[in-house]
């Protein structure tokens, strides 16, 4: 499998080598590489992919490093924005980053005997010759304006340099410097087979899968990803087998089939622009390598209800490079042992607890995001931190959102981790979203003149205490398990109520005007209209996706549930079967003098009232809950 001489190959060209001269000597050396693409990446997440040859890339190469590619507003999604009468967009090289090699296993060249590959070169999209939209530039700009304005905060309150290591003040800084990094998550599947939930869901319990050995394809697939990902220079850190799975099993052939399992890969972190195109890079070559032998993959964060989905824990960390080359972290404690974190990092965690209403609709905008939130399966609910039990006594809470994670002997290593994301998420925006949070925590925290301890109180006030920051009636700090030592109702007294359907999430750029304002930079960095824009591509994504594949899935469970039993049934059965059957049509059976759950819901869609919808789809996910439940029941009562 994928017996290729990669010594031969190019996987990268860094920004250093963007040069007329530097690429066309590469690409002329590399013949394997025939194409170029220009990657555009719009509002949604989702990227542009053409085939340029490389020689008309070469010849034309000035204008379009210069000028890039035109498009128009068919193929990214920019709702509000780049509409069919207004729909000129071009694609701008970005080249501060790498650009990396796409493979196609599947077209070996006969004359270099090696797969073809394609140049994807990130680009930033200008819409109308003049508007920069779209996530891309939308993190550029967010981590250029953290940067310039932490900056100005170091020089406007020099006091919190007594609680950084490693600098005096603010003039012993070249730069500020941000790592961000993600954690990709993945189930891998023979195709075809579907999943039995019982064995999944018993499995999971067992933890008979969490970080055991990999077996035949599955092993195979998962130690040439992190072969071939460490020749594009990701320093590759680990991949292991996650909480879900079963074992495979192996036909007379000697061939594992019925494989269906749950994998993580973890690689070294970057600046936030090159993190976030490393992920979508990484998934590129995660989806064609398992496709090599046989397997495929998904990245959705809730593919088998009742099993543990994919998370993608997203890390924020910042630090600064001193003028003598030193790298200091701007998070650490100055004494670990007395102190959490320095006011910088207090300030940038109550900055994300605080907004994060406002940042909840870029990290959870579909239905499959919010069906992976759900106490359990060790993703969050509430927002709320931990710190750890003392200073000096570390530990590591996974039922919270957003969590600290530090060592006293290596404060670069000091960073938060958000828990919340996907595989789905569009990572731009929730890096763009998240350092803007963290900027507005900050500031309050240094211009408060705060210091660490004053900060660990703030952030471990109790329901109904005044805080000079964070809101009176929220707490936001739990070092208990959030789903097994609270209630539904002491977590949402506490932490706040989860919003439950993305209607209700994206309602949070409506309630909450203030958040909005603090993530934007009052409409510096996330627009008025590109907010509208990522409001729009949520709200349709998911009435389009409740509309046209949950309504319909839940219809053809409905008819799958069918009488089972025979004359030999009990009494037990036939009163089981009677309450099944009355659930059904109330679910999916519409008469002339009622119609059904499944009618009113697809109505209120059709009919713009989402507010209603929303609440039908909660009263329809709760039913079709029972009813699964209840058909169980009864099936496992019959001969």
């Amino acid at each position: 499998m994928l017996d290729f001489d990669f010594e031969r190959m190019l996987f990268k060209i860094p920004p250093d080598k963007h040069t007329r001269e530097d690429i066309t000597h590469i690409l002329g050396e590399h013949p394997e590489v025939q194409f170029v693409s220009l990657v555009g990446l719009d509002i949604a997440g989702n990227d542009t992919d053409e085939r340029i040859p490389v020689q008309l890339f070469i010849d034309d190469m000035d204008e379009m490093l210069e000028h890039g590619v035109q498009t128009d507003g068919s193929s990214v999604h920019l709702p509000k924005i780049a509409e069919l009468n207004n729909a000129k967009v071009d694609m701008i090289p970005d080249k501060s980053v790498n650009w990396y090699v796409d493979y196609n296993f599947d077209n070996v060249s006969p004359k270099t005997g090696l797969p073809v590959g394609t140049l994807r070169i990130p680009a930033f999209l200008i819409h109308n010759d003049k508007a920069e939209v779209g996530a891309r530039v939308i993190l550029r700009d967010a981590v250029a304006y953290f940067k310039s304005e932490l900056m100005a905060l170091l020089r406007e309150n020099p006091y919190v340099f007594e609680y950084i290591n490693g600098a005096d003040s603010a003039d012993d800084i070249e730069e500020i410097v941000i790592t961000s990094a993600t954690e990709l998550e993945f189930w891998v599947r023979t195709p075809e087979d579907k999943a039995d939930k019982e064995q999944l869901s018993t499995s999971q319990e067992l933890k008979e899968q969490y970080w055991k050995r990999t077996y035949g394809p599955v092993r195979t697939a998962l130690e040439k990803t992190l072969e071939i990902l460490d020749y594009y220079g990701l320093e590759m850190e680990m991949g292991h087998k996650e909480v879900g799975g079963v074992k495979s099993k192996i036909t007379r052939s000697g061939r594992h089939d019925h494989i269906m399992e749950q994998l993580e890969i973890d690689w070294k972190y970057a600046d936030a622009m090159q993190a976030a195109d490393n992920e979508k890079h990484v998934k590129y070559v995660v989806r064609d390598v398992f496709n090599q032998v046989g397997l495929s993959t998904t990245f959705m964060a809730k593919p088998v209800e009742g099993v543990a989905g994919n998370g993608e824990h997203t890390h924020l960390g910042v630090c600064a490079r001193t003028r003598d080359g030193r790298l200091i972290s701007l998070f650490a404690a100055s004494e670990p042992e007395e102190d959490f974190l320095n006011p910088i990092g207090f300030g940038s965690l109550m900055g994300i607890l605080k907004n994060y209403e406002a940042l909840n609709p870029f990290v959870s905008p579909s239905i499959d995001a919010l069906n992976r939130l759900k106490p359990g399966y060790e993703a969050p609910v509430c927002i709320v931190t931990s710190l750890g039990h003392s200073a000096h006594e570390p530990s590591r809470n996974r039922t919270i959102l957003v969590g600290l994670v530090r060592d006293e002997r290596k404060p670069l290593a000091t960073r938060f981790e958000l828990r919340s994301p996907n595989p789905k998420s569009n990572t731009y925006l929730v890096l763009a979203g998240s350092y803007m949070a963290m900027l507005d925590g900050i500031r309050s925290a240094l211009r408060a003149q705060k210091t660490p301890k004053e900060l660990e109180k703030s952030l471990s006030k109790k329901v109904g205490e005044e805080d000079f920051y964070l809101e009176t009636d929220r707490q936001y700090r739990s070092e208990k398990d959030v789903f097994e030592d609270y209630t539904e109702e002491e977590r949402s007294a506490r932490f706040g109520r989860a919003p439950a359907t993305v209607w209700e999430n994206i309602q949070g750029f409506v309630r909450y005007p203030e958040k909005v304002a603090a993530i934007s930079g009052d409409g510096k960095i996330f627009s008025p209209a590109s907010i509208e824009s990522y409001a729009a591509y949520a709200v349709n994504q998911w009435k389009t996706e409740l509309h046209n594949r949950v309504i319909p899935d839940y219809m053809r469970d409905i008819r799958e549930y069918t009488r089972h039993h025979g004359d030999d049934a009990t009494d037990y059965d036939i009163d089981n079967w009677a309450k099944i059957n009355e659930l059904k049509f109330e679910i999916a059976k519409s008469s002339l003098s009622k119609k059904s759950l499944l009618a009113r819901t697809k109505e209120a869609l059709d009919e713009g009232r989402f507010q209603e919808a929303s609440d039908l789809q909660l009263e329809l996910a709760a039913k079709m809950l029972k009813l699964r439940s209840m058909y169980s029941l009864y099936r496992k009562n019959l001969f």
